[in-house]
């Protein structure tokens, strides 16, 4: 597929010309031509009548199969340009449900996509019936006044049904999150910019192979994993990627899976360290405004500047203090640890976490008391399993101090033994 990529840049607007490249790429495009300009929003087209021109002249002369814009296009704007086009005209957030319908495989993930993608076409459906009802013959993909009608219908349908799929789902994920928690699992989600490393870093802390490739979203299915860190357990994460300006509707879509942040008790928020500090402060900004869209900025959370094998000491460095400097007062930051998830080094990071889960509710001081001697092996083996044994003091009554997740009590308790909180 040949595309046209059009961006429109204005001073309120962060529009990355190198990311929307690597976006059309994901989606299988060959760019033939980009077009660029600088000015405030046209009503009509989004580009001045001027730019527009330039894309009519080279649409004849290129052929493409489709013009893709950077901006989001309104509905009104999608109708006018391609009334002056005659060709098909998507722009970003098209371009990514596309990329997104390429890497659904799970029927979470598709459904999610699905509901999306029609989410999306909802108010083009609405603009069509409102310019059919002008006398505009526009249609919408090639369908008459009665076609548009019972689409509108289908996909009002459509979405009910997917919506209550999500929910069955989401109502099952809870389950599971319950019983981990019950059990006395921390829960850590891997949260950030798309591409910036979260899968390799879920494979280097686990030693999984879950799929990690060097392209945008590769990941839209959650993938949780075990690992430990100075013997205490806990589940690992992966999850969708963000991306700058991410619509309210891709946030709806995909709630069920992004949930898994809002559950979580630590974020690890991974950006790439190897990109220029430009680009890195756009997007931990980026990331920082879905979080508030999720309503997650309350939970403890670690910047894992990544990728840091890639620069100097001394880059790699000054990024971490302007990282600190510009994480202070905008979320509960704990701290940026350098880290290289390819080669493994996360020693920094490591520290982090141990230092996070000091903060938690989920781990205190316990002591234990055994009278039977027969319960000791189990009931130390479920201390090394989710936590960190402090001290033991053998005899008749054997006492074990140990720093525990509070969910491990319950499982204790059941043994027929004693446990008390202690400073």
């Amino acid at each position: 597929m040949r595309a046209i990529g059009v961006i429109r840049k204005s001073w309120r607007e962060r529009v990355s010309r190198e990311e929307f490249e690597e976006l059309l790429k994901s989606a299988g495009y060959e760019v033939v031509a980009m077009v660029e300009q600088v000015r405030e929003e046209h009503p009509r087209y989004n580009i001045g009548p001027g730019k527009l021109e330039e894309v009519k002249r080279l649409v004849r002369e290129l052929k493409p199969d489709k013009v893709v814009f950077a901006n989001r296009l309104t509905p009104s704007q999608a109708y006018n340009l391609w009334k002056e086009l005659r060709i098909d005209i998507i722009d970003k957030w098209q371009l990514v449900l596309e990329i997104f319908e390429k890497r659904a495989h799970s029927k979470e993930a598709k459904l999610q996509v699905e509901l999306a993608n029609l989410q999306y076409e909802l108010p083009l459906v609405k603009e069509a019936i409102r310019r059919i009802k002008m006398g505009d013959r526009a249609g919408f993909k090639g369908m008459g006044e009665y076609q548009v009608h019972q689409y509108f219908k289908h996909i009002r349908y459509r979405m009910g049904k997917i919506r209550e799929e999500l929910e069955k789902i989401r109502r099952e994920r809870e389950i599971r999150r319950k019983k981990r928690t019950d059990e006395g699992f921390v829960l850590v989600a891997l949260a950030g910019y798309t591409n910036a490393g979260k899968s390799t870093l879920l494979n280097a802390l686990t030693g999984e192979e879950v799929e990690a490739k060097s392209q945008m979203f590769t990941t839209l299915d959650t993938t949780t994993r075990r690992f430990k860190v100075k013997g205490k357990m806990l589940l690992v994460t992966d999850t969708v990627g963000f991306i700058d300006g991410l619509p309210p509707f891709i946030v709806e879509a995909f709630h069920s899976t992004l949930e898994e942040i809002v559950k979580s008790d630590i974020i690890i928020l991974v950006l790439d360290g190897s990109e220029s500090w430009k680009e890195i402060r756009r997007k931990f900004f980026a990331s920082l405004d879905v979080l508030r869209e999720l309503k997650a900025l309350d939970r403890p959370m670690i910047i894992a500047l990544n990728k840091v094998d890639l620069i100097s000491e001394e880059d790699a460095r000054e990024k971490e203090l302007l990282l600190r400097e510009l994480a202070n007062g905008r979320a509960d930051v704990i701290g940026v640890a350098k880290i290289s998830a390819k080669l493994g080094h996360l020693k920094e990071l490591y520290d982090l976490i141990e230092k996070a889960l000091s903060k938690l509710p989920k781990f205190q001081k316990f002591e234990i008391r055994i009278n039977d001697p027969s319960k000791l092996g189990k009931v130390m083996a479920m201390v090394h399993s989710m936590g960190e044994l402090l001290d033991v003091e053998y005899s008749e009554e054997t006492r074990i101090k140990a720093y525990i997740q509070t969910g491990l009590i319950r499982e204790l308790t059941k043994l027929g033994v004693s446990v008390r909180k202690i400073s």
